[in-house]
């Protein structure tokens, strides 16, 4: 199950803002950039109630692998692990921010179980949760 539709950042707008604003946490085989959300950048209909506080967009480029069946695969992993990690968990206290999650190329030399560590460390330097 990957993320629901209210939590995923989407629009050039956004990720140029992040790029630019936000604060980076970087590991050796991807970096974590957040930053405060700015809800005029994606225009949201003024319907919606928001359920989420935090939006997120996990990158892979071609350059870590050709094969999109590939770089699905480690988005989807990614996805359900920040799912379980914050979504799920009701004691956490999510600010309102905008994460956005890119690999670097080295990252399918490594287990996913340590990609996943490495993730959660970098969730922890951001301030999201505490291991």
């Amino acid at each position: 199950m990957v993320l629901p539709k209210e939590m995923r950042l989407r629009g050039h707008k956004c990720f140029d803002y992040i790029h630019k604003h936000g604060n980076r946490y970087k590991g050796s085989s991807m970096v974590l950039k957040v930053s405060t959300a700015k809800e005029h950048l994606i225009n949201p209909s003024p319907k919606k109630i928001k359920a989420y506080y935090l939006k997120c967009a996990i990158s892979i480029s071609n350059k870590v692998s050709k094969k999109a069946v590939t770089r699905n695969r480690l988005r989807r992993l990614l996805h359900n692990h920040l799912r379980e990690r914050l979504f799920c968990n009701k004691e956490l206290g999510i600010s309102n921010n905008w994460a956005l999650l890119s690999l670097f190329p080295n990252c399918l030399d490594k287990d996913p179980k340590n990609l996943l560590k490495e993730f959660d460390q970098l969730l922890t330097q951001a301030g999201f949760y505490s291991s």
